[in-house]
């Protein structure tokens, strides 16, 4: 892709997973499942074992103790572990359910937060600065990186702290699209995509690489089946052989992972952010 920018050859990337017309249109249910018990699992494991590059990289930019928010936080699995060090929490997130679960979360910890319940950037201007702004698991699904990444940086007056799997989440699925409709998705973007576009904004950050330990994600073998027939848009009398290809590629061995959540290749991003300095800790 000679002669085209890293952000525009981003937005190509993620344009080109949107699922054919075709099979589309013979889907029994939507395949844009949003499975809130991994959301909701990863909080409780990250409250009671924290792990990784991200919750350190916080920590520390959090001394003294200052403020968070937190854009795409789900459950809360990237700010609640920073309680002791958060003077007060903003979390932002399109899903009104999963930032309740977050609510309920922040209260056993006594950390009071602010929920804003919309899409970023969008919501920005409702949103005041913090010392710490995180971003976790939300870029592959930003095709304007521009904006977005502006109003991240321009709300942290300390760092950003931005995380995502290594490459498209997605990636996972792409045997089972070949087993089930002979067709091929793409294999990126990847997160040396991310820093290539974050460079043309003018950010250079510092990219610490881990693994998350393997841990069951869904209740239940059954809850990744389903999930994995509606991403796939097969019907449900499809149900058991979907099933058996997940048996088959070795999905439904122990951990019952999700495909389509972040794998357990993990980046950390983190920049200083440009709002300015001052009051708010």
């Amino acid at each position: 892709m000679w002669g085209v920018d890293a952000i525009e050859r981003w937005r190509g990337e993620l344009a080109a997973w949107r699922i054919p017309g075709y099979i589309l249109a013979g889907a029994e249910d939507s395949p844009w499942v949003l499975p809130r018990p991994v959301f909701t699992r990863r909080a409780d494991r990250q409250l009671a074992t924290p792990e990784g590059a991200s919750l350190p990289a916080a920590w520390d930019a959090l001394d003294p103790p200052g403020s968070v928010l937190d854009v795409g936080a789900g459950a809360g699995s990237a700010c609640l572990p920073l309680a002791p060090r958060c003077t007060g929490l903003t979390a932002v997130d399109a899903d009104a359910e999963l930032l309740a679960e977050l609510d309920r979360r922040a209260a056993t910890h006594g950390l009071a937060a602010r929920l804003v319940h919309g899409t970023w950037p969008a919501v920005a201007a409702e949103v005041a600065p913090a010392d710490v702004v995180l971003c976790h698991h939300v870029l592959y699904n930003v095709a304007d990186l521009e904006p977005f990444v502006t109003a991240l940086t321009g709300h942290a007056r300390g760092l950003v702290v931005a995380e995502l799997a290594d490459r498209h989440p997605l990636t996972a699925l792409n045997p089972l699209w070949r087993h089930f409709h002979g067709i091929d998705r793409p294999e990126g973007p990847t997160a040396e995509d991310a820093v290539a576009a974050l460079a043309e904004l003018g950010i250079h950050p510092t990219v610490r690489r881990w693994r998350r330990t393997p841990a069951a994600e869904h209740p239940d073998p059954e809850a990744l089946v389903e999930v994995t027939r509606r991403r796939l848009c097969l019907p449900r009398t499809r149900t058991a052989e979907v099933a058996e290809a997940l048996r088959e590629h070795g999905h439904l061995d122990g951990e019952t992972r999700d495909l389509g959540a972040s794998g357990s290749g993990i980046v950390t991003l983190t920049w200083p952010g440009t709002a300015r300095s001052g009051a708010g800790r």
